[in-house]
């Protein structure tokens, strides 16, 4: 009579086909997102957008060295690398006694 009461089959009315990824973006969308990252940190707020590329694609691998590894997300982990070094290098020559401003 009343054991069964609520229990049917619309106990989980948004099944996992329809709902799709619950946990944030896929590895793939991560990996475009750390190269976008990376090339716009080139010109703009490298010391921001680097380290923010170096993220993405580390999450975008799967957050581990074995196993497959989507090429995107490699791209944006060396290319956030390379900015982020880049940009500190400038911030540190930029900020020596005698850098040009006479």
């Amino acid at each position: 009579m009343m054991a069964g009461f609520a229990r049917g089959t619309r106990r989980y009315p948004r099944s996992r086909g329809r709902t799709g990824s619950r946990t944030g973006p896929d590895r793939a969308t991560l990996g475009i997102i750390g190269v976008i990252c990376a090339i716009a940190g080139f010109f703009v707020l490298g010391i921001i957008l680097g380290p923010v590329a170096i993220v993405c694609g580390w999450l975008g691998l799967g957050r581990r060295w074995t196993g497959s590894r989507p090429v995107t997300a490699l791209v944006a982990l060396v290319l956030g690398a390379i900015d982020t070094l880049l940009a500190v290098i400038w911030l540190a020559g930029a900020a020596t006694p005698g850098n040009g401003l006479l």
